[in-house]
Parts: C-alpha cells; structure tokens; sequence
C-alpha cells in the first residue's frame, strides 16, 4: 500500500488486535475503512480479504480461519517433524494478525499467495464457491 493513512490504519489495526484481541465493532469499523483506501489504490485481492474478513468477524464475533497450511518441511531420514506443545493452537487473532502483516507487504509473492488461500478459506467458511 502506498497511501500513508492506509498504512498507519493498518499498524493501529495491528497494535489493538494485539493489545485488546478482536474488538468486533472497532475492528470491522477499522477493516472497512481500510478496504476504502485499498480500493482507492487499486488492489482488489486486499479488497476482497478485507471485506470477506469485516464480514466474517461481524457475522462470527471471531476470526474462526486457520493460519494456511506452510509448504511441506523436507526432513532428513529419521528426523522427526517438531510437534506443537501439549495445549498449544494457533487462536483466531494469532491468525488474524498474520493476515495483517501479509497485508502489509502483499506485493510479496508468498504473501500473495498466502492471501489467496485466506480468501479462499474465508468464503468456503461462508458457503461461497470460489
């Protein structure tokens, strides 16, 4: 994102979310803010994961979407893959901040492409066909 007031809305998304958790007014309030600026910009694969996510979280009170799944780990013959901790799971605002900071850079191409899988997990959430 070029414009500076959608890069600073960005960063006051991501400082509450990780102060306060998922306010669900403020943030849906915040998200279609910002998708007016990426709109303004031209970039419709941020439009659409901001809109399909305001309409998620308003409709869920939640960010129910996993983290996508990474590419698969090439392990040496005998090593075993790392395990999380016994109680550990990735919550919805642990995903929901990852979203975020794929946002931030998407011109990146794994950024994009993780984008396009929160899109697309998004909408088989919402019974959409993608």
């Amino acid at each position: 994102m070029e414009n500076i007031k959608a890069q600073k809305l960005l960063n006051k998304i991501q400082r509450d979310l990780m102060r306060n958790g998922i306010i669900t007014n403020t943030i849906v309030e915040d998200l279609k803010e910002l998708r007016k600026f990426v709109v303004e910009e031209n970039i419709p694969l941020l439009a659409k994961v901001t809109r399909l996510t305001y309409e998620h979280i308003a409709e869920n009170e939640d960010f129910l979407i996993a983290i996508p799944d990474d590419e698969p780990v090439e392990l040496e013959e005998g090593e075993e893959a790392p395990e999380m901790e016994e109680g550990e799971e990735i919550t919805g605002q642990e995903s929901l901040e990852y979203m975020l900071s794929l946002m931030a850079e998407h011109d990146n191409k794994v950024n994009e492409i993780e984008l396009r899988e929160y899109v697309k997990a998004l909408k088989e959430h919402a019974g959409e066909d993608y």
